[in-house]
């Protein structure tokens, strides 16, 4: 059964985030994927023509929904389409493996396979490039660090180091991305996600009453410092 969850953004400072990551990881255990204190991660976006992606984001559409491939670690063994929708604040994500050959074909434009794909998500990603022209179209990496807790399927993550880049082809090339995403540059990005509800004393942890919720997109905010807004 698909559940929508919350899931709120928090501008941080670099001081505050060392002290919060820090109660965080006394409460909370780390990520699967934190096995060195942090992670990399690189997505990569999909737009149409119109670029609808970014002008629901920029709109403050209430509803809306946004594709992506991702891999953490530069581990080409492990590697996701995810989609992404937003309804009435709430969040839902969907995801489906992907190899890098198949991904590499996605770059280059070649999905017709996805029609073959025997799982929902890969068919509808066909459907969209097929009618709505959607596309491969900016490389985001950034660093991360994750904590869990599993009262409410509560997940704390603190991104930094954001970077963005418009060649795709080069997708799996251990590079960083080549442009710094200005307003991440002397922030962190904490976001919080959970289920029906938020134990109190994370919240109180986190300190999350003084903290000002923003709506960071990393997509958005990838096109402005490739200058392609």
């Amino acid at each position: 059964m698909e559940k929508y969850r919350h899931e709120y953004k928090h501008y941080i400072s670099i001081p505050d985030f060392i002290m919060l990551s820090g109660k965080a990881g006394v409460v909370a255990a780390p990520d699967e994927h934190m096995k060195n204190g942090s992670y990399f991660i690189r997505s990569l976006y999909f737009d149409n023509p119109q670029d609808k992606a970014l002008r629901e984001k920029l709109d403050g559409n209430c509803d809306r929904e946004k594709f992506r491939i991702r891999f953490y670690d530069m581990d080409d063994g492990f590697i996701r389409l995810e989609k992404k929708s937003k309804r009435s604040g709430l969040c839902l994500k969907r995801s489906a493996p992907l190899t890098r050959e198949k991904t590499e074909r996605l770059i280059s434009g070649d999905y017709g396979f996805l029609a073959e794909e025997n799982d929902p998500l890969l068919t509808e990603l066909y459907a969209k490039m097929s009618g709505e022209l959607l596309r491969p179209k900016l490389t985001v990496d950034y660093d991360r660090k994750a904590y869990v807790f599993p009262a409410g399927n509560v997940r704390v993550t603190f991104d930094y180091n954001i970077r963005s880049d418009e060649n795709i082809a080069a997708f799996f090339d251990p590079v960083p991305a080549a442009f710094p995403v200005p307003s991440a540059c002397s922030a962190v990005i904490m976001e919080v996600k959970y289920d029906e509800f938020l134990p109190q004393f994370i919240a109180d942890i986190l300190q999350l009453e003084g903290r000002q919720t923003g709506s960071f997109s990393k997509y958005a905010s990838g096109r402005f410092s490739c200058g392609t807004m």
